[in-house]
């Protein structure tokens, strides 16, 4: 591969990260705008325990070449670089403009859900099922308490096997199922408290924190292998439904991502420090402190109107 596309995909990378990281964006539109999609999809299913064998048998620079590595490494490098930033970005905003920020995630959010149910061809009895059990399923994963708490060692991994469909599917977020299983919080702020260790010169910590985020990339691995195949058959075999069920996940979720909310019960974290485990959504006018109304219908706006822009950009890319 070329050194200026190698140049070319990093950037690319630098798009996913960032698309990655917040809620409502999909890295793998961003896949879709960016012309890569179809590359990446093809690279991460041929890759398997072949890789290992053909070290042994054909060389570096061979198998480089075989398993198109050189594409993915450079991809992966830009996505590590934007998330390594925006990651400590994200996570001082949600702590000083919570309202602010699930403002501007709800907007996405709801932008997703229109994106992905006009793509519906054909409405009929088993299309509204789909999408009356995925706003069901979805609503009552809001409301109840998490099967474990996400700072456990195997939520972790479950959290990156369920994360990483965002890399398959265009139009659904990554960062969005993260915020579903409760786990969005404590991945970002491992990789924030990963960097700040390292910068710091606190070993111990940063080893904590990076054995976080590689048992998230265990999940990750696992999910793309598992979950690539399954999805494209799905897909080709039942688009229609896929897509009634996938729009009715993401309607049910958006009680997750409501603005205002009154915290009903509280856990430690691994830090030792209280945050919320239970939450309900409640009316602005319930909130005890300004409900920053007009800023919050604001960004609901701004990024209800970005999905669409990408969306459309996309769907131009194409076609």
């Amino acid at each position: 591969m070329a050194q200026n596309k190698l140049v070319i995909t990093v950037l690319k990378g630098i798009l996913m990260g960032a698309a990655d990281v917040v809620p409502g964006v999909s890295g793998g539109t961003i896949a879709f705008i960016t012309g890569i999609y179809e590359e990446l999809i093809k690279t991460i299913d041929k890759l398997d325990l072949g890789v290992l064998k053909s070290l042994g048998q054909h060389g570096f620079t061979a198998t480089l070449k075989a398993y198109n590595l050189p594409f993915l490494i450079a991809l992966l490098t830009g996505i590590a670089i934007s998330i390594l930033s925006l990651a400590k970005l994200i996570t001082y905003l949600l702590a000083t403009y919570p309202v602010h920020v699930w403002s501007f995630f709800f907007g996405l959010v709801l932008a997703s859900v229109w994106y992905i149910g006009s793509q519906i061809t054909k409405w009929n009895v088993a299309a509204i099922i789909m999408i009356l059990v995925g706003t069901a399923v979805s609503y009552y994963i809001t409301i109840a308490a998490p099967l474990g708490s996400p700072d456990s060692w195997w939520y972790i991994i479950f959290s990156g096997f369920v994360a990483i469909i965002a890399m398959i599917l265009p139009g659904v977020s990554g960062a969005f199922l993260l915020l579903l299983l409760g786990s969005y919080e404590t991945v970002l702020g491992s990789i924030t408290g990963f960097v700040e260790a390292l910068l710091a010169g606190n070993w111990n910590a940063a080893l904590g924190y990076f054995a976080t985020l590689v048992l998230f990339a265990v999940g990750c691995l696992l999910g793309l292998k598992m979950f690539s195949r399954v999805l494209t058959w799905l897909f080709t075999n039942y688009k229609n439904l896929t897509l009634a069920l996938l729009t009715g996940f993401m309607l049910g979720s958006l009680n997750k991502l409501w603005p205002w909310k009154e915290v009903i019960e509280t856990r430690a974290n691994s830090r030792g420090e209280i945050v919320p485990f239970l939450e309900k959504s409640i009316a602005p006018s319930q909130v005890n402190g300004e409900p920053f109304l007009l800023w919050s219908i604001s960004l609901m706006v701004i990024g209800f109107l970005l999905i669409l822009m990408l969306e459309k950009y996309a769907s131009k890319k194409q076609h």
